[in-house]
């Protein structure tokens, strides 16, 4: 089993506000500055997406491909590689745990990256981790930026 690397961060806002940025992949190019396109191809009965398309540009890795998403109550989502051209596999996911009774959020992010050119674990370990928390500090600045309901 390949080893992933994980993050964590506190959000201060409900579960709730910082899952629904999560789920609304149509506006991951405004907040995550790697994503350039987003493309929901299926949704569950419940209306989350289960297939995305993603046009990935980060530096060294330009990349078009799709995962597939799990979600699992209304506090944890997972994703799986379908396809892609640069990656051998792409697995991750967010928890959410609510802090102070519900006003603020922990949210661990876990990913692992095997890419289809030859790279060293720890040069991998790294990527994933500049990844992650690239990702956890953008999505805690759209969510602690936008307006609650």
């Amino acid at each position: 089993m390949a080893e992933h690397t994980s993050s964590s961060i506190t959000i201060e806002a409900a579960p709730a506000d910082v899952m629904g940025v999560i789920a609304d992949f149509a506006r991951y190019p405004e907040w995550t500055g790697e994503v350039k396109e987003a493309e929901v191809l299926a949704t569950d009965e419940a209306g989350r997406a289960e297939k995305v398309r993603l046009l990935l540009d980060a530096g060294a890795i330009k990349d078009d491909h799709t995962l597939a998403y799990t979600w699992t109550g209304d506090d944890q989502v997972s994703w799986t590689l379908v396809k892609s051209q640069m990656l051998r596999s792409l697995d991750g996911s967010y928890s959410l745990a609510p802090l102070s009774g519900g006003d603020r959020t922990e949210v661990t992010y876990q990913l692992t990256v095997d890419v289809k050119i030859p790279m060293l674990g720890m040069i991998k370990r790294k990527a994933e981790k500049v990844i992650i928390d690239r990702a956890l500090a953008g999505l805690k600045k759209r969510v602690e930026s936008a307006p609650h309901a």
